[in-house]
């Protein structure tokens, strides 16, 4: 069951204080369940907070921007070096088995001859449902320079809308309704940034999903550095939402 919400990183591609935006999914036991998207950065701080091989059951892939998938080689070469024999299921817009390969031959060729346990790729498409690691993932394509689709992972009790990168559309937000947390990408405060959301937007989709709880994240790190204080101002005069800015570490109960 759904349980906490670890992030890995919170920051977009080219932020040199805030790694990439990833996600940990853990399950009522503490355990790993899902990795939402595999950047740069994200294999050495999810090694940081995991020393088990076995733990994590999928991988989440949003769409195929660097900062979102071309950490996964070095995850896999991990999982190899310690030994993992338990399938890993990949997950991802169509496509997701030749982009995953194809990186891992650039980056370690003739490496996935090597690997001694199974990836089961999972092509995700909006209008149908699917099943993995025990949860059930729904999703919908968001508007981004790269296809990239949301997605909303949830069990019989909990459920979490991740938004990718890209600016919210009518199908997200319907994804969105009703979930425990919304974390989406808010890339500017309120300027509009093609194929990317800002505060604002982000804001208001959380309300127009009926939604208690946002985190917003993968914020330009020039607007970060430059608009903190006034974004914390619109944090704090939203009265019926709890917004929150998560920095890498930082834990989330559902």
């Amino acid at each position: 069951m759904l349980k906490e919400i670890l992030f890995i990183g919170v920051g977009e591609a080219c932020d040199p204080n805030h790694p990439n935006t990833s996600l940990l999914l853990k399950n009522q036991a503490g355990r790993d369940l899902v990795l939402l998207d595999c950047g740069f950065t994200t294999p050495h701080g999810y090694f940081n907070n995991c020393s088990d091989p076995e733990e994590l059951q999928a991988l989440w892939i949003s769409h195929f921007h660097g900062d979102h998938f071309f950490g996964v080689p070095l995850l896999l070469l991990r999982f190899w070096e310690m030994g993992r024999r338990k399938p890993l299921h990949i997950l991802g817009p169509k496509g997701v088995e030749e982009k995953i390969c194809q990186a891992m031959d650039l980056a370690y060729p003739n490496f996935r001859e090597k690997l001694q346990f199974p990836l089961h790729f999972q092509a995700v498409e909006p209008g149908r449902s699917h099943s993995a690691a025990g949860l059930t993932w729904n999703s919908a394509v968001s508007e981004h320079s790269e296809r990239s689709l949301s997605v909303r992972i949830e069990d019989k009790e909990k459920s979490l809308f991740y938004s990718g990168d890209g600016r919210p559309t009518l199908e997200t937000q319907t994804l969105a309704v009703g979930c425990d947390l919304v974390v989406h990408e808010a890339f500017r405060l309120s300027n509009d940034t093609a194929g990317h959301g800002n505060v604002l937007a982000c804001i208001d989709f959380a309300q127009k999903s009926g939604v208690e709880n946002l985190a917003l994240l993968h914020i330009n790190r020039d607007e970060r550095a430059a608009r903190l204080e006034e974004i914390q101002e619109v944090i704090r005069k939203t009265v019926d939402l709890h917004i929150f800015l998560p920095e890498p570490g930082d834990c989330f109960v559902l």
